[in-house]
């Protein structure tokens, strides 16, 4: 797992979630680093968030998505960005699933689950 997102405290919160449900966890402080780092973490599942600073989570879900190294990696974009056009831009790049913030902890947990047994998540 590769959680990305600017604000520390949500980071923290997806993370040790994450981490207490068994997933070995990496974090990214933006879209930059996550990309920096994906090659050497190697994630089943990237939780994206949309708005950050340096590179922004839509601009990084392409790159992953067109990078031949990264394309398999599910994308779980987390976002504030609840509107219709945000969900369909998201979908539309390939992204596996689209959380709307605040989110329950339970239901990430599910999604992300889904996706590492093989299944699509799920736009919420």
């Amino acid at each position: 797992m590769l959680v990305v997102d600017d604000d520390e405290v949500i980071r923290q919160l997806i993370a040790v979630n994450l981490h207490l449900e068994g997933f070995e966890v990496a974090t990214a402080t933006d879209g930059q680093d996550c990309l920096d780092r994906v090659l050497d973490v190697m994630p089943d599942v990237i939780t994206l968030d949309v708005m950050m600073p340096c590179l922004d989570g839509w601009t990084t879900a392409e790159r992953l998505r067109t990078a031949a190294a990264t394309s398999h990696i599910k994308v779980v974009l987390i976002t504030a960005r609840a509107q219709d056009d945000d969900r369909r831009r998201g979908l539309g790049i390939g992204v596996d699933a689209y959380l709307t913030k605040p989110f329950d902890p339970a239901e990430l947990i599910q999604v992300v689950r889904d996706l590492v047994d093989g299944g699509r998540g799920h736009a919420t």
